[in-house]
């Protein structure tokens, strides 16, 4: 199987066996497990979030994963310690969208890299999206309700076309900027619904959408129909990586 957006990107950044790796705004673990398995055993990952019920969870994954190499810490991304060292490597997924000062978050993290030392970040960007020729007004919707939320919430929307001039910002060269579609085909399943699903509370919350307007227990199924429907391609997201190197 073709490994992910998210995998290859930090494998073409270099990120490798025994390699001590930060992963920012870690949440529950997810990217934290996939560089733990790239670092190896004889390598080591710390993810830091700033919410104790994530850490908890990462905490208990912990061990179901076996991966003795992950460690989990409670910090805001620019109250570091110094006692957290240095590393060869700094990433983040979703992360650098939802800072007020990007350009003073990569700065600070920075601080914490060893010469010569990564740091990477995937962001989604909707300034393209979405985009299909064939209708897909339900898929857009749903789409749309995403978009409205993630931008109530004061992230950045076009992140993607900004991280090449963010890390030139903070003083890093910047090695690798790209971007990959999420598309979506007549025979190309896809959990949209269970996405938004994930998101309802926050949707409703920020008074994007109503839950009755959602219909959350039968969203799912009306995009598959949609899109079985279709013969056409629909695009929802694009995801834009790039890396950059401390000099």
């Amino acid at each position: 199987m073709k490994p992910d957006f998210t995998t290859r990107l930090l494998i073409d950044a270099g990120i490798g066996k025994g390699m001590r790796v930060m992963d920012v705004g870690c949440g529950s673990g997810d990217v934290t497990f996939l560089l733990c398995d790239l670092v190896g055993k004889e390598g080591e990952v710390v993810g830091v979030d700033h919410d104790a019920s994530a850490i908890a969870i990462a905490r208990q994954r912990t061990a179901a994963h076996d991966q003795p190499s992950a460690t989990f810490l409670q910090y805001e991304l620019q109250a570091l310690p110094d006692s957290i060292g240095t590393f060869d490597a700094i990433v983040g997924r979703r992360v650098l969208m939802y800072q007020k000062d990007p350009v003073a978050t990569v700065r600070t993290l920075s601080k914490y890299l060893r010469p010569r030392g990564v740091v990477l970040f995937q962001e989604h960007d909707t300034t393209m999206v979405p985009a299909s020729l064939a209708p897909f007004p339900l898929h857009k919707k749903a789409q749309t309700w995403l978009q409205e939320m993630i931008a109530r919430e004061g992230a950045d929307l076009h992140i993607g076309f900004n991280l090449h001039g963010i890390f030139t910002q903070a003083g890093l060269t910047v090695e690798s900027v790209r971007a990959e579609c999420v598309l979506q085909t007549p025979d190309t399943p896809y959990a949209l619904g269970n996405i938004v699903r994930a998101c309802l509370p926050r949707i409703v919350a920020l008074g994007v959408a109503s839950a009755s307007e959602v219909d959350i227990e039968t969203l799912q199924e009306r995009l598959d129909q949609e899109r079985s429907a279709s013969s056409g391609v629909y695009i929802g997201d694009v995801m834009f990586g790039s890396w950059a190197r401390k000099v």
